[in-house]
C-alpha cells in the first residue's frame, strides 16, 4: 500500500503526459495499482488496525502486579528470578518494562562518584531491618545489618547481629576479614559510637581504643566521613537498598541463624556474581583482581579482651550482652570475673577458669553448659541384711501387748 507522497506523485507523473507503464517503472508497482490511484484521486489511504501481538510477559503480569502492591520496592532482578521459575523464558527488558508502567520511576539526584584504587579503601556502616522469625511467631524484633564493601570491587560482606555493641562490630571485622582473605588499607566509618568517639576544635578525630587495637592487628587504618556527608560512605550505604529489595522483602526466616545462612547463600550466588550497575563488572571477577593488592592476613589471630565483672543468678546464671550463660554449680563466689574475647566468653573465680561459651547472637537468649549441672544423688538402697532387720507395725503391736500384760500380773 502506498503513501501519500506516492500517490501524490503518481497524478503528478500522469499531468506530466507519462503513460500508466512509464509510471508504474518509476514509482516501482505495476500497472493495477497506479490505475486505482489514478482513478481514486488524492485521498490518503487508511490503515486498519493491527493485530496485537501476543507477549511472552503476559501471563505473567498479574503475578508481578500481585507481588509489587505487596512489596512494592522488590527489584526487577529478583522478580525475573522468581518468574523463570514459573516458566518466563522471555528477557530482563520485559519485566522492567512492565514494572516500569506499575511502578513510577522515583526522582534522583546527580551525585559525584569517586573511585578508589584496588585494596586502598574498605566501607563499613549499620542498617536496622525489622523481622519477625517464625520460631516466635509474633515478636517483632529489630536486627541490625553489618556490611563490609570493597571500594574498587564493590565485593560485599555482611552479617545480621542482634546489637550493634563493641564486641559484635570487633566479631564482624575479624570474620569480614577472613571471608575476604586479605585486609584493605583504611576502613570507613560513618560516626557510629562502636568507632568514632569525638573530634575536637582541630578537626582531629578519636577513634575507639579497642577498634584500632584490632586494625593496628591487621594493617589497617580508620578513617571517619565528614560530618553530615554520609554520601561519601555511598558504596556501603547504597547497596542496602539493594539487599532490602532483592533479598531481605517477602522472606521468611526461622531464627537469626537461618537469617545470617539464607543472606551469605544469597550474598555467595547472587549479590557478588551480578554485574554491578556503577561500574558495569561482575563484582565477582573484578574481587579477584582486587585480592592481590589486599595486606595479607597476620598469621597470629586476633585476640582482643574485655574484662567484666558479673553477679551470679539463683539460677547459676550470668547476664552479659543480654544473653544467659550457665556457670558450674560448685562455684562459691557471687561475683565471677567474665572475659568477653572476640568469639568466646571466658568466665574466672579466683583467676581460676571455671566455665567457656562461645558468644550468642541475639537477646534473652541462654546457654547452659550440661557439666556445670550435678546430677542428683542416687535415691539410697537397703542392704538384704537391713531389709532383713524391718518387722512390719503388727509385730511391734504384739510386743507391746504382751509387756503391759506382764506388767499387770506382777
Amino acid at each position: 500500500m502506498k503513501g501519500l507522497r506516492e500517490i501524490v506523485l503518481i497524478h503528478d507523473l500522469k499531468k506530466q503526459g507519462l503513460s500508466v507503464s512509464a509510471i508504474a517503472r518509476k514509482v516501482g508497482c505495476d500497472r493495477k495499482t497506479v490505475r486505482k490511484y489514478l482513478d481514486g484521486g488524492l485521498e490518503a489511504p487508511v490503515y486498519g488496525p493491527r493485530q496485537p501481538r501476543s507477549r511472552v510477559i503476559q501471563p505473567y503480569e498479574d503475578y508481578l502486579q500481585e507481588r509489587i502492591q505487596a512489596f512494592p520496592d522488590l527489584s526487577g532482578a529478583r522478580l525475573l528470578r522468581e518468574i523463570r521459575k514459573l516458566g518466563y523464558d522471555g528477557g530482563y527488558t520485559a519485566v522492567t518494562d512492565f514494572l516500569r508502567k506499575v511502578r513510577p520511576p522515583k526522582q534522583t539526584q546527580f551525585e559525584r562518584r569517586f573511585e578508589t584504587p584496588p585494596g586502598k579503601q574498605a566501607q563499613v556502616d549499620f542498617a536496622e531491618f525489622t523481622v519477625e522469625f517464625t520460631d516466635e511467631p509474633g515478636v517483632v524484633r529489630k536486627v541490625w545489618l553489618f556490611s563490609m564493601v570493597l571500594g574498587h570491587s564493590r565485593w560485599l560482606w555482611g552479617r545480621f547481629v542482634a546489637s550493634q555493641n563493641l564486641q559484635s562490630v570487633l566479631r564482624c571485622h575479624i570474620a569480614a576479614f577472613s571471608d575476604m582473605g586479605g585486609v584493605p588499607e583504611e576502613i570507613l566509618y560513618d560516626r557510629m559510637k562502636t568507632a568514632v568517639i569525638g573530634e575536637d576544635e582541630a578537626g582531629v578525630v578519636t577513634y575507639n581504643s579497642s577498634l584500632v587495637a584490632l586494625l593496628s592487628h591487621y594493617g589497617a587504618i580508620p578513617r571517619a566521613c565528614q560530618p553530615y556527608r554520609a554520601k561519601t560512605k555511598g558504596k556501603v550505604e547504597r547497596p542496602f537498598r539493594y539487599i532490602r529489595q532483592d533479598f531481605f522483602l517477602a522472606r521468611t526466616f526461622r531464627n537469626m541463624d537461618d537469617l545470617n545462612a539464607q543472606f551469605d547463600a544469597w550474598r555467595i550466588e547472587v549479590a557478588n556474581p551480578r554485574v554491578h550497575a556503577t561500574t558495569r563488572r561482575v563484582v565477582d571477577e573484578a574481587f579477584a583482581e582486587e585480592v592481590c593488592d589486599l595486606k595479607l592476613l597476620p598469621a597470629i589471630p586476633y585476640s582482643a579482651i574485655l574484662s567484666v565483672e558479673r553477679r551470679v543468678s539463683k539460677d547459676g546464671m550470668i547476664a552479659v550482652g543480654g544473653n544467659f550463660y550457665s556457670v558450674p554449680d560448685t562455684t562459691r563466689r557471687r561475683t565471677l570475673e567474665v572475659q568477653h574475647h572476640a568469639t568466646e566468653l571466658r568466665i574466672y573465680e579466683d583467676g581460676e577458669l571455671i566455665a567457656c561459651h562461645p558468644v550468642l547472637e541475639g537477646k534473652a537468649l541462654r546457654r547452659i553448659d550440661p557439666a556445670h549441672r550435678k546430677a542428683p544423688p542416687p535415691r539410697p538402697t537397703l542392704s538384704r541384711s537391713s531389709q532383713g532387720l524391718r518387722r512390719p507395725l503388727d509385730f511391734y503391736g504384739a510386743v507391746g501387748q504382751r509387756l503391759a500384760a506382764k506388767g499387770a500380773q506382777s
